[in-house]
C-alpha cells in the first residue's frame, strides 16, 4: 500500500456560448486593450504609407533635378531608331537636327493644357544629325523619322495654321514613350494616339519608338503654339517600397491583435485553456514518493 494522496485531474469545463464569454468583464477589458493596440498599429501603418509617398516624391524630384542639371544629351546617346523605348528616357532632354515634313503634319485632338482641351501639333522630323554621325542608322534604309510634338493649340484652325519652319532645324526636346496603337489618321489629318506603328504607316520609316516634345517657345519653332511641360512617367511618383513594407507590417500587427482576442474567446467558450493563463498542468501531478514511505 502506498502512502500519500493522489490529485485527480479536474473535469473539463462545459462549453459556453461565444457571445456569453465575449460579454464577460474580463474579455471586454481585453478587447478594449487589444483595440487600442490595433488602433496604434493602424495609425503607425498610415504614417508609414504617407512616408512612402513622400520619400518617392522626393526621390522623383531629385531625379528630375539631376536630369535638368545634366543638360540635354545627343539623341543617339539616349534613344536609337527602331529600338525599344527605355523607361528611364521619359522626360530626358535631347538635342537633334533634321528637316520637318510639313506635308505629313498631323493633329491630336482631346489633349488638355491648363484645364483646356485642344490639339497637339505632330510633325515628322527627318533626322540628319542625332549625335552619332549617322552610325545609329547605318544598317537601316535611310535617316529615321522622329515624331515631334511642336506644341498645343486650342482650335484645329490655329493648329493647321502653325506651319513648321523650313530647312534644317536644331531642336532641344523632351522624350516620351509612344502611346498604344489606335486608328489610322483621318482624312482631316487628325490622329487619336501618338503611336509609332500608326505613324510608320502614315510617314514611312525607319522611325523611333518614342516621340519628342519641343522644349522651347522660340517663335521660329513653335509658330504661335503653346509649349508643353516636360513629360513625366504616368502614374505619379509611386511608393517607396521600404516604407510600404513597414506600413504592411503595422497593419498585420493590428489584425493579429484582434485575431488573438477572438482566439481567446473561442478557446474560453470551448472550455479550453486560456492562452494567457500560466500552464499549471504540472501542479496536478504528485511528486514521486520516497522509497522509505512505502509500506
Amino acid at each position: 500500500m502506498y502512502g500519500g494522496g493522489v490529485t485527480l485531474p479536474s473535469a473539463p469545463r462545459a462549453p459556453r456560448s461565444f457571445w456569453r464569454v465575449a460579454a464577460t468583464p474580463r474579455m471586454v477589458g481585453l478587447l478594449l486593450a487589444f483595440l487600442a493596440a490595433a488602433a496604434v498599429c493602424g495609425a503607425l501603418g498610415a504614417w508609414q504609407l504617407d512616408r512612402a509617398h513622400e520619400r518617392a516624391r522626393l526621390a522623383a524630384a531629385q531625379e528630375q533635378a539631376e536630369l535638368e542639371a545634366g543638360g540635354p544629351q545627343p539623341l543617339a546617346s539616349v534613344l536609337r531608331p527602331q529600338e525599344a523605348f527605355p523607361g528611364m528616357a521619359v522626360g530626358r532632354a535631347v538635342t537633334v537636327r533634321g528637316t520637318y515634313d510639313a506635308a505629313g503634319q498631323l493633329y491630336v485632338p482631346g489633349r488638355t493644357l491648363d484645364g483646356h482641351d485642344g490639339y497637339l501639333v505632330l510633325t515628322g522630323l527627318r533626322v540628319s544629325d542625332d549625335g552619332s554621325g549617322g552610325t545609329s542608322w547605318a544598317d537601316l534604309s535611310g535617316p529615321p523619322v522622329l515624331p515631334v510634338v511642336r506644341g498645343w493649340s486650342p482650335t484645329i484652325e490655329q493648329a493647321r495654321a502653325a506651319a513648321p519652319p523650313s530647312g534644317t532645324v536644331s531642336l532641344t526636346a523632351y522624350l516620351q514613350a509612344a502611346e498604344a496603337a489606335g486608328e489610322a489618321p483621318s482624312a482631316d489629318g487628325t490622329i487619336q494616339m501618338i503611336s509609332s506603328a500608326q505613324l510608320l504607316d502614315a510617314w514611312g520609316g525607319p522611325i523611333y519608338s518614342g516621340y519628342a516634345v519641343v522644349a522651347t517657345s522660340d517663335p521660329a519653332q513653335a509658330a504661335g503654339l503653346a509649349p508643353l511641360p516636360r513629360p513625366t512617367i504616368e502614374g505619379g511618383d509611386g511608393l517607396n517600397l521600404q516604407n510600404l513594407f513597414y506600413a504592411l507590417e503595422w497593419w498585420i500587427f493590428a489584425g493579429f491583435a484582434v485575431a488573438l482576442w477572438l482566439r481567446m474567446v473561442r478557446d474560453e467558450a470551448r472550455g479550453g485553456k486560456d492562452p494567457l493563463e500560466v500552464d499549471d498542468a504540472s501542479a496536478a501531478v504528485p511528486p514521486p514518493e520516497d522509497e522509505a514511505a512505502r509500506t
